[in-house]
């Protein structure tokens, strides 16, 4: 489906004056600095009519060889600059970060504020009236809203787009998801080698994001609903034609935000934050939307709760059936409609009123969007769930909270009451998880701590945590598993996420030892250490802090100022609103 844009109204010849233009200030005056400016730009090649009284139009450009996202942005950048050209503006390409999940470590959460940052930087330090925002894989996605945000320079995100889906055999898989389950048959003795390397070559099979309801997918619906990428972008797959015009498209219309001075804080608002939140929670989104939203709101001076999700989760149905906690992908959700088509079976529950990139406001985008496959994109009364997809839970285990995806766990487990398993870190568990004569039944509560923000470092994806070998000979496929970890937007079970304060920050996971009882009841909202308070104050003056401060460089300021995961791990000068920063130009 192609985005149709549309201008507000008042967009006229008479405000297109180039002396309103940010740039304005580097190239217009008739001054030594602005001459070296103009003429620096015309030893490489350019010259006055490239350049002079036209919005310069930022292309920040995620690519990385290293990031398999992102392999199709070389060609994407090029269809965003010829958009540009088209709407008269002048295209300056920007590589930064990039933020490639599956090969960078120890995670790229380490990182995302790092992008954020740099972003930030990028933006506010050069001539630049407005900019495309290019990712897809995962932290990208917030790094560069929160980045833009601060900056407040007219901005539009452009996703990668999915992959397309794949096939094995009479199968069809889904990234990440399917890896896990094979995985497990593995390690079960149901899969053979050949059919283990199979599964490997055809796996990914595009360019693109994970094509299951992964972080990617979920963070590029969060930021169309928030009206921050055109309608119709965040399904559409990586390597269709029409994401070639849609990125196009995209430069286009950057053009008309900058002269129209279109900024993050004339259309991002608490009800386009409330309209992420709502989109996550019906797509079955992945969990670490929750910490990236509370991220971007504080980066808009809001405060976006653990209770303001739950809120809504309890009035958004899931409608959209897709894995991992669905039937279907994104190349399915794209042919059947895609998200304005299931954001126009909730418009009782969004703020349609709010603006968008495209100058009109959500309602107006979404209006009149059909859904063409009801088994994809769920009728109001046959949801996949009535509630949302992602619950949050509180108690003496979690007294800031943590969360479970609730619609990925097995329903049998969602009310529980086993003894801990605890491992105190990953290795340890990586190398006791398999042992024959682990003591251990499917009853066991699994427990990774030192896992979180400042105990990994980073706060990696190692939430699911994987089912004992001699277990899954048996036949068990899920378990109740509490960490201080994130896990994977393609991953699934019943996996008790994000337990805030971590253990690192002295939380009371730090103090649970094998043995101990722990109960869960998700339609209650409650998690349980049953310790009393005398054995918890007993362990808590036996307990010695971890020393998780680098000695140097980026991770030391990391260590220093990261949040907790309630708090969207965000550094914590950067919250807030930004003042009015333009650098001075002498």
């Amino acid at each position: 489906m192609d985005s149709k844009p549309t201008s507000p109204a008042g967009n006229t010849n008479e405000s297109r004056d180039p002396a309103r233009l940010r740039s304005h200030r580097w190239f217009g005056p008739d001054d030594l600095r602005s001459f070296g400016h103009r003429s620096r730009l015309k030893g490489a090649g350019f010259d006055d009519a490239d350049f002079q009284g036209k919005p310069v139009i930022g292309i920040l450009n995620t690519w990385s060889d290293l990031n398999t996202c992102h392999s199709h942005f070389p060609q994407r950048a090029d269809e965003v600059r010829r958009g540009i050209l088209q709407a008269g503006g002048f295209p300056v390409e920007v590589p930064v970060l990039s933020l490639g999940e599956m090969l960078m470590k120890p995670t790229t959460m380490l990182y995302r504020n790092l992008l954020a940052m740099e972003v930030e930087e990028v933006l506010r330090c050069h001539p630049i009236d407005a900019a495309v925002l290019m990712g897809g894989c995962d932290k990208t996605v917030p790094a560069l809203l929160m980045g833009s945000i601060s900056a407040d320079i007219p901005s539009i995100f452009l996703p990668a787009g999915p992959m397309l889906k794949a096939r094995w055999k009479d199968q069809t898989l889904g990234s990440g998801s399917d890896v896990w389950k094979y995985w497990d048959e593995r390690l079960a003795g149901n899969l053979c080698d050949a059919d283990w390397k199979g599964i490997e070559n055809c796996i990914a099979r595009s360019a693109g994001t994970c094509m299951t309801m992964g972080t990617a997918s979920t963070m590029a619906c969060i930021t169309e609903a928030m009206g921050f990428s055109l309608s119709g972008a965040a399904c559409t797959p990586s390597v269709l034609s029409q994401h070639s015009r849609l990125a196009t498209q995209t430069g286009r219309r950057a053009v008309d935000m900058a002269w129209e001075d279109l900024r993050p804080s004339k259309f991002m608002t608490a009800g386009s934050i409330d309209n992420g939140v709502i989109t996550s929670l019906s797509i079955g989104g992945s969990t670490n939307a929750i910490v990236h939203l509370i991220a971007i709101a504080g980066r808009l001076g809001i405060d976006l709760t653990m209770d303001r999700f739950d809120q809504l989760s309890d009035r958004t149905p899931v409608l959209g059936d897709i894995r991992p906690g669905g039937r279907y992908l994104m190349e399915d959700f794209y042919d059947a409609g895609g998200l304005p088509a299931l954001l126009n079976r909730m418009t009782d529950l969004l703020d349609t009123d709010a603006l968008t990139v495209s100058g009109v406001t959500l309602g107006q985008l979404i209006s009149g969007a059909e859904v063409i496959d009801d088994e994809v994109i769920r009728p109001r009364d046959n949801p996949v769930s009535p509630v949302g997809g992602t619950c949050v839970l509180r108690g003496n285990l979690a007294p800031s909270g943590c969360v479970i995806k609730s619609i990925a766990a097995d329903k049998r487990l969602l009310k529980h009451r086993g003894p801990a398993l605890v491992f105190d870190n990953y290795p340890a568990m990586k190398a006791a998880i398999n042992d024959p004569d682990l003591d251990v039944s499917a009853d066991s509560v699994l427990i990774l701590r030192n896992a979180g923000p400042l105990g990994a470092p980073g706060f990696p994806e190692w939430g699911m945590l994987p089912i004992p070998q001699k277990l899954l000979r048996q036949g068990v496929r899920d378990m109740v598993r509490i960490s201080d970890a994130r896990m994977s937007g393609t991953s699934y079970g019943t996996c008790v996420l994000h337990i805030a304060p971590e253990s690192a920050a002295s939380g009371p996971l730090a103090l649970v030892q094998t043995g101990d009882m722990i109960a869960i009841d998700v339609e209650a909202r409650t998690i349980h250490w049953e310790v009393d308070d005398d054995e918890a104050e007993r362990r808590r003056s036996a307990w010695v802090a971890p020393d998780v401060t680098p000695p140097r460089g980026y991770g030391r300021l990391y260590a220093k100022h990261v949040t907790q995961a309630d708090q969207g791990c965000d550094f914590d000068f950067l919250v807030g609103r930004s003042p009015d920063a333009e650098p001075s130009i002498h």
